[in-house]
């Protein structure tokens, strides 16, 4: 986990997950003259004992070698390929961590308020809407208060919460959840939830990257709908 308070550096970082990246290229090497050898082999035995009357062709033993410079071009080009995905994974780590302390958007519907400060999220349409409004709720599924942001084009709208109910008295730091509406010419429009969320750390496993995202754990990188 790479987390802003740890003082190993990008170079370290890099030079930790390159180390894996030299192992998958040599396994791969590895495996590749292993099948090559295994052909050449295949190949002899066939040359040793075969009819003396109806020997192989020049031309079969042409296609032969021909296959032989095959698999291994095939397997030459799956070594490059599986070093080149390695060398970028490190490198992709190391730019994923300067998205550490600032705000995304992610799929979620949760509200985080803190005392003297304003709750954060957003939704996306897949067309214009006419009429939106975000519906949020306490713990207890209570309706705390509704905003109502009018039309709005499609793709992603953040909006934001002033901690208070609908009679203007402010409410308790806590977790909240949120619902949108929205409509257009009386028609619903499908409107995905977005919560915001700080990004606390980065994380590389073996799903790929996942981030720390506010109360969320475990989000893939490609989940990030919008950085703030």
């Amino acid at each position: 986990m790479v987390n802003p308070i740890q003082a190993t550096s990008a170079s370290a970082v890099y030079a930790a997950l390159n180390g894996g990246a030299s192992t998958t290229a040599a396994t791969a090497t590895t495996a590749a003259n292993a099948t090559q050898n295994q052909f050449m082999t295949l190949l002899v035995t066939q040359l040793k004992n075969q009819d003396p009357l109806n020997p192989m062709d020049n031309a079969q033993m042409t296609s032969q070698m021909a296959q032989i410079n095959t698999v291994s071009g095939i397997n030459q080009l799956n070594t490059t390929l599986q070093a080149l995905s390695a060398s970028m994974t490190p490198n992709q780590t190391v730019q994923a961590t300067t998205m550490i302390g600032h705000g995304v958007l992610v799929a979620g519907s949760g509200v985080d308020l803190v005392s003297g400060s304003t709750g954060l999220g957003g939704f996306s349409l897949p067309t214009p809407s006419d009429s939106s409004t975000v519906s949020i709720y306490d713990s207890t599924g209570a309706l705390v208060n509704t905003l109502s942001l009018g039309a709005q084009p499609a793709g992603i709208t953040k909006w934001q919460w002033d901690g208070t109910n609908s009679s203007g008295a402010a409410m308790p730091t806590g977790s909240y959840t949120f619902t949108v509406n929205a409509t257009l010419a009386g028609n619903a429009v499908a409107a995905s939830n977005l919560q915001y969320g700080t990004v606390n750390s980065v994380t590389q496993g073996a799903k790929g990257l996942t981030l720390s995202v506010g109360s969320l754990q475990n989000i893939a990188l490609t989940q990030v709908q919008q950085i703030l």
